[in-house]
């Protein structure tokens, strides 16, 4: 757990869960779930820019903040834009709530063992922008929404709605039930990436950095999909896979109305 330290006492001021020192997902936090932010730390050198905006959002929510030293900032997060916040831990909903907030057709993602932040936090970013219902994660193995997930996503993720299941197979197996086709990506898979009809209820279901989809993760998806490498490299990052998915059945539903 990061400490804060008071500027004149030394002592502990605050401690957080989290923490962020860049000014996009901060302010979109603050936009989205203010009552995650618990406190805001700021140099007291600060002269004005956008920051600003943030602390003005910050206030009206009644979020407490402290100017202090530039160097108590750098010892809570050395790399920071002149303020460090401290938020409180990311909820996460159910999947069953996410459905039902999805209408007829709804448009989920599914990472299995996902364990980069770095990663996560560039899915997120493109699961908003594709307008996904929500995303799922296992509670094992994978990475969780954090600072870092929230800081690579430029926000995103403040925005996009997440559940942690404690078996995805079978949050899947109960996906299907509802009917909800799943759709595999894998350089294994039988046919290319754009050879399904996503206008479906459909949920995309990715792997991990290095081994893929596991075989019972596998086995439980209606389809599984490739997308064709022209060069040396065998493979994309899951992050570009996701992207790539995820925006054919942005096209192909746009295409459909």
């Amino acid at each position: 757990m990061a400490k804060c330290f008071s500027p004149n006492s030394g002592k502990i001021a605050l401690a957080m869960t989290e923490k962020i020192g860049r000014l996009n997902p901060l302010l979109e936090v603050l936009r989205s779930s203010p009552g995650r932010v618990e406190k805001i730390l700021v140099d007291r050198e600060f002269r004005g820019g956008r920051l600003s905006e943030a602390l003005a959002l910050a206030r009206k929510s009644g979020v407490p903040v402290q100017s202090v030293p530039r160097a108590t900032l750098d010892r809570v997060m050395p790399r920071h834009q002149g303020f460090v916040a401290a938020l409180a831990a990311r909820a996460y909903e159910s999947v069953e709530d996410i459905l039902a907030g999805a209408g007829e057709r709804p448009f989920l993602l599914l990472l299995d063992e996902v364990e980069d932040p770095q990663n996560l936090g560039a899915i997120l970013r493109s699961a908003e922008g594709a307008g996904v219902d929500g995303v799922v994660l296992p509670e094992r193995r994978s990475a969780g929404v954090t600072d870092t997930v929230l800081t690579v996503s430029a926000g995103a993720a403040e925005h996009v709605r997440v559940a942690r299941v404690v078996n995805l197979a079978r949050a899947m197996e109960d996906l299907k039930k509802r009917g909800v086709w799943l759709v595999g990506a894998d350089r294994e898979g039988e046919g290319e990436w754009h050879d399904f009809d996503y206008t479906q209820p459909v949920a995309i279901v990715l792997g991990s950095e290095g081994r893929g989809l596991r075989p019972l993760v596998r086995k439980s998806c209606d389809r599984v999909l490739f997308i064709p490498q022209r060069g040396r490299v065998t493979s994309l990052n899951v992050g570009a896979a996701a992207a790539v998915f995820l925006y054919e059945v942005v096209r192909q539903r746009a295409a459909r109305r």
